[in-house]
């Protein structure tokens, strides 16, 4: 026995020894790619020395004797912090994600290659103006500097990512950022998901029920649309399962989480300091790292500031000492599905308006790590290209006989969209700004903008020309063969919304309708907010001038509008109604609910139990509303609709039929839903979160997840790369937290404000700003999540273009020699 103890102890030591041993190899190896943020360096492709000033937050202060070299500097920072990311954004638009992950990605490779978005990008170079034509080769320098450098100097690859697959890094080219813009675009489009999804509830549900479930802003109407199934009689019906969830590293995003926003400003009239405010809080998917890198720019034209795409030498968002610039997803309707006939006796040819013609083709080899290539062939229709019925439920409504094109602005060989935002970056005024602007192609946003004595709101991006005699208007997959439905160009860049210098002294958008314009000049059917926007009006209308602090206030509200309308609404009949319960049973549970919902304001505080029985009892009710008439295509309406259920509780146009279960022989009312569905939520809450609804809190359940796409769901690593945080806010609160809306955690934080900006130019330097995580794409940095917990906290850090207060209080400075 005493043998056996000192075997036993002696494999046990040894393997603690050999875990060690191994650990901190692992972390010497992950270490090395953590960049030195105090040094001087001797560098190619520099035509003057630079500094870049890391301040306390790692932000790089970019310092160069000319603009090209800044960009250098920019480019060697961004792969410092982020040279992973990078990688995964261009591999992602060339649709070579296959030759990393194997199998699993062979579905986004594949409807990349069709977009050809790479290819695009290659032949958008060339019609780049001037200067950013100089600011892509010279950030492409700096991306290849930090490269060359990893590989003379064994940095740890560059990053620990590359020691879990390949560690061959393609050097950078101009047409890389490009391609990265387009993948941006990508992410931000949601029309194509609302095509699909009209035509489906289409295909199942009366014309008046559709219009129930997928309602129109309120405001003028719409002409009526033509029913699917009349466009295309052979079409799939039924209810038809979608497609499995789409992969994390799939670039569009499912329904209700591509792009949204806030932006809002005040004239010097409606400010107490007399200077004009701008906040911007543009809201992504939450990820590990963060989208946005923060960056400060000394350029020949002034000093700029603010948050970039890591592979992109433009800051997206930010201020110089005279302009301030935002950005929300604009909605525009940029992209139509088109149904292509085939030719019966030639399935290679599709029909036109003048006949038949062959697709245009072409053969693409996609490489797949441990298994043999696959080779697939790309058409394209005059319309665009064509995608496989495998992916977006395409397979759900596409006739026999036919297959599905896409037409979207960004599909472009001519897309200066970088040269856009390179001119606004640039520019000293808002008039200058709306100019540099015409030169953006997509994706479609908002453009706020603000000096210090003017502010302006500009759609910016192109607009589609549709015939007024368009069979759909654009709002689901109409015939391609067609002339009224195809496009007939683009409209002029005049032709795009525009607000400067209104009366009232306030602009502001949070995905909200913003004209109500007659088709084909509508913009969109489809907008990505109706509730935000009244919250944020009362908040902008309730005070005579603004400050830095209110604009503050305004962008971390998470008073819900939503709750605080339809709670009357649905509770009408509920509140103070029937006879005391006895305590422990269900009748009492729901008493005690109505009752701190009764006493509730609206805010969907983190600490608070209520946010998380309203959310709870309004999706139950709204999968009770829906359930027996959708079938499995209930689940595609992963968010509670608040106009949906406001709809059926005032039965606008009869929308309170949605109450009745039809496979009941009774005629349940809508009381009776809203009664079942809270005793539902109840339960549901009960064997999720347990303990009394006192207890509760709704951070606990909305807890905002920032996940590493790769190494976020491998064991072990993932608690180290994966952040956790809770978080306030909700679906339609101004600090916007969406929530996933898939069990088993459907009330999830996970598309939120990525970047949150507020500028004063009454003190510019008086501005802040803050980003989701932190600087770092390295887990082992300090910089990895510094950033996040202020974020959660709603707060932020100085966005000063002093470079003395830079140098004050930096952690480093890097110095970038030319080699002679």
């Amino acid at each position: 026995m005493h043998t056996l103890f000192r075997w036993t102890l002696r494999i046990f030591t040894a393997l603690v020894v050999l875990i060690g041993v191994f650990t901190l190899a692992v972390y010497y190896l992950a270490s090395r790619s953590l960049p030195d943020y105090d040094a001087q360096i001797t560098l190619q492709g520099l035509s003057g020395p630079v500094e870049i000033v890391r301040d306390t937050s790692a932000v790089p202060h970019i310092f160069g004797d000319s603009d090209g070299d800044v960009y250098f500097g920019l480019g060697y920072a961004h792969a410092q912090d982020r040279l992973w990311q990078m990688t995964m954004l261009r591999r992602t638009a060339q649709g070579r994600l296959s030759e990393l992950f194997g199998a699993r990605t062979l579905r986004i490779d594949e409807v990349l290659r069709r977009f050809d978005l790479y290819n695009l990008a290659l032949k958008s170079v060339s019609v780049q103006d001037e200067a950013t034509t100089r600011a892509l080769e010279a950030y492409a320098r700096g991306v290849n500097a930090r490269i060359a450098q990893v590989n003379e100097r064994a940095l740890g690859r560059g990053a620990p990512e590359f020691f879990l697959f390949s560690n061959q890094i393609s050097y950078w080219q101009p047409a890389d950022s490009i391609a990265i813009g387009k993948v941006m675009a990508l992410q931000l489009s949601g029309h194509l998901d609302e095509e699909v999804l009209r035509a489906r509830l289409s295909l199942a549900l009366p014309d008046a029920r559709v219009q129930d479930i997928l309602p129109d802003v309120p405001g003028p109407g719409v002409a009526a649309l033509p029913d699917y199934a009349a466009l295309f009689p052979t079409a799939p019906r039924g209810y038809a399962q979608g497609a499995a969830p789409r992969d994390p590293l799939m670039p569009i995003r499912p329904r209700g989480l591509s792009g949204a926003s806030n932006a809002f400003t005040a004239a010097p009239h409606r400010s107490a300091a007399g200077a004009s405010i701008l906040a911007n809080d543009p809201h992504l998917g939450l990820s590990a790292p963060s989208t946005i890198h923060l960056a400060r720019l000394e350029l020949s034209t002034g000093a700029v500031i603010g948050g970039a795409i890591p592979g992109s030498p433009t800051l997206l968002m930010g201020r110089s000492d005279a302009l301030g610039w935002g950005l929300t997803t604009a909605y525009l309707d940029d992209t139509d599905l088109f149904i292509e006939k085939l030719n019966p006796q030639n399935p290679e040819e599709y029909l036109t308006p003048d006949g038949y013609k062959p697709f245009e083709t072409r053969r693409t080899i996609i490489k797949v790590k441990d298994d043999s290539p696959v080779t697939i062939t790309l058409r394209w229709t005059e319309n665009g290209p064509v995608l496989p019925s495998s992916h977006f439920d395409l397979g759900t409504i596409t006739p026999p006989g036919h297959v599905v094109a896409v037409g979207w602005t960004a599909l472009g060989a001519n897309d200066t969209t970088i040269s856009a935002v390179n001119g606004i970056m640039q520019a000293r005024s808002v008039e200058q700004a709306i100019e540099a602007a015409a030169l953006w192609h997509a994706p479609a946003q908002n453009l706020m903008l603000a000096d210090q004595s003017s502010i302006a709101l500009q759609v910016v991006g192109q607009m589609p020309r549709r015939s007024s005699e368009h069979f759909s208007q654009g709002r689901i997959p109409s015939p391609g063969w067609e002339a009224a439905n195809r496009w007939q160009g683009m409209f002029p860049y005049a032709a795009n919304p525009r607000f400067i210098d209104p009366q009232g002294g306030i602009l502001g958008n949070t995905n909200n309708k913003t004209v109500d314009r007659p088709f084909p000049l509508h913009l969109s059917y489809v907008w990505g907010d109706s509730q935000r926007i009244q919250r944020w009006r009362k908040l902008m209308e309730s005070r005579e001038v603004h400050t830095r602090e209110s604009f503050i206030q305004a962008q971390l509200d998470t008073v819900s509008f939503s709750a605080r309308s339809l709670l009357p609404l649905v509770a009408r009949d509920l509140w103070f109604t029937g006879k005391p319960a006895v305590d422990g049973t269900p009748e009492r549970l729901r008493e005690q609910a109505l009752e701190m919902l009764a006493n509730w304001n609206g805010e969907m505080n983190e600490h608070m139990p209520e946010p998380l029985i309203y959310a709870a009892w309004m999706r139950h009710l709204q999968n009770r509303l829906i359930r027996d008439d959708l079938g499995p295509l209930a689940g595609e309406i992963a968010h509670v609709e608040p106009l949906f259920i406001e709809r059926v509780f005032r039965d606008v146009d009869g929308a309170g039929s949605w109450c009745d279960v039809k496979q009941s022989t009774a005629l349940e009312s809508c009381v009776d839903i809203a009664r079942i569905a809270l005793d539902e939520a109840l339960i549901w809450i009960g064997e999720t979160h347990g303990g009394s609804l006192e207890s509760l809190r709704w951070g606990n359940a909305h807890v905002a997840r920032h996940d590493h796409a790769v190494l976020g769901e491998l064991p072990v690593l993932k608690w180290l790369v994966n952040i956790r945080q809770s978080t306030s806010g909700g679906d339609n609160t101004l600090q916007r937290g969406r929530t996933s809306g898939k069990d088993p955690a459907p009330f999830t934080n996970v598309h939120a404000a990525a970047y949150r900006g507020v500028y004063d130019f009454a003190d510019p330097d008086s501005s802040v700003f803050v980003i989701s995580t932190g600087q770092s794409g390295h887990p082992l940095s300090r910089h990895y999540d510094d950033l996040g917990e202020l974020w959660r906290r709603g707060e932020y850090i100085p966005m000063s273009l002093d470079p003395d207060l830079a140098r004050a209080g930096s952690i480093g400075i890097t110095r970038l020699i030319p080699a002679q």
